[in-house]
């Protein structure tokens, strides 16, 4: 089995790495036992508790494996979880972590050529840094690319990230977008998401929908016709809302030039790739229509409490295979 001739290629599958605990300073990360006896994952002033970590699929890369055998996923590329973007650190705790992170996960991800593969950490709170570093992982490590927050104290169409974009098509290399629970080591959110999960629920896909409606409104992929970017989670809550996004651009006064023409905003969608874990076929279809069936793959949040109960046609798919490869650049 290779990347190459894999049924299931799956991208949005997060790795906790034992090496790393520590190396962001005071943060973290921590793993830990709570006083009841459950497990606690520190980062910050953020506690994380009864996810079980150590001896499961997101530390052992055996159980990995046989979970992914289980599953039928042939291939995977780990990411960082996205508890330890540290986006909002001092940026040398940042570049400490992801440092770490990055040589961590190319060693392990080495020892199961055919099955894994990694995307690299970034500081994103320091662009020049996080070009650095991304320099370092793609062609000393071996990465496939970028995994990073969506937000990080600069907005996505910032010119200070253009290098950074730049720099990803010089690598020739997809970034990939996936949200933090809010108020790790940045904002906090709003007291409304405070229950029921809704900051994972709502705060996530309102994370995504905004990271796609600024990098169109905010001409990232017009300065950047070459630059891959993938958003997790279909994009948020995009293609629900796509029909507002259009009008916007075509009659709010701040559009201006290309991106009031008809179709100007879903042209741009279809620039960019997703994720397909989207829980529901329902909100897969309605994705699809939008920004067509090439700029989908596959994404489990493998081992994750949102993680698909089975595979079914829909994500055992040559085509979202085949998306993958190309988007990886793996064909």
């Amino acid at each position: 089995m290779s990347i190459k001739t894999a049924r299931t290629i799956d991208i949005h599958a997060h790795a906790v790495l034992e090496e790393t605990f520590g190396t962001a300073g005071h943060h973290g990360p921590e793993l830990t036992t709570a006083p009841d006896g459950r497990p606690l994952f520190r980062v910050g002033g953020y506690e994380l508790h009864g996810v079980r970590y150590r001896g499961s699929a997101f530390m052992d890369a055996d159980l990995r494996i046989a979970a992914m055998d289980k599953a039928g996923i042939d291939f995977q590329v780990l990411s960082p979880n996205p508890l330890t973007y540290f986006h909002f650190v001092e940026a040398a705790s940042a570049v400490s972590f992801c440092r770490r992170h990055n040589d961590t996960l190319a060693q392990l991800v080495e020892r199961y050529p055919e099955r894994l593969a990694g995307f690299a950490a970034l500081p994103m709170q320091e662009p020049e840094l996080a070009a650095l570093e991304l320099t370092r992982a793609v062609r000393e490590l071996g990465m496939w690319g970028a995994y990073v927050g969506t937000e990080f104290g600069i907005r996505l169409d910032s010119p200070r990230l253009d290098p950074l974009y730049r720099r990803f098509v010089e690598l020739n290399v997809p970034l990939f977008l996936h949200p933090a629970p809010a108020g790790i080591d940045g904002p906090a959110a709003f007291p409304a998401v405070g229950h029921f999960d809704l900051d994972l629920l709502i705060g996530f896909a309102a994370q995504e929908t905004i990271a796609v409606g600024t990098l169109i409104y905010g001409g990232v992929l017009d300065r950047h016709p070459d630059l891959d970017i993938c958003v997790s989670h279909g994009g948020g809550a995009i293609a629900f809302l796509a029909g507002r996004f259009s009008q916007a651009a075509r009659k709010r006064p701040w559009s201006q030039g290309p991106l009031r023409d008809e179709d100007a905003f879903v042209q741009r969608l279809r620039r960019l790739w997703y994720d397909d874990h989207v829980h529901d076929p329902m909100s897969r279809q309605m994705l699809e229509r939008l920004v067509g069936a090439d700029r989908l793959v596959l994404g489990t949040n493998f081992a994750g409490w949102d993680q698909p109960e089975h595979m079914d046609a829909h994500h055992i798919s040559q085509q979202l295979a085949d998306n993958a490869r190309r988007l990886l650049r793996q064909s």
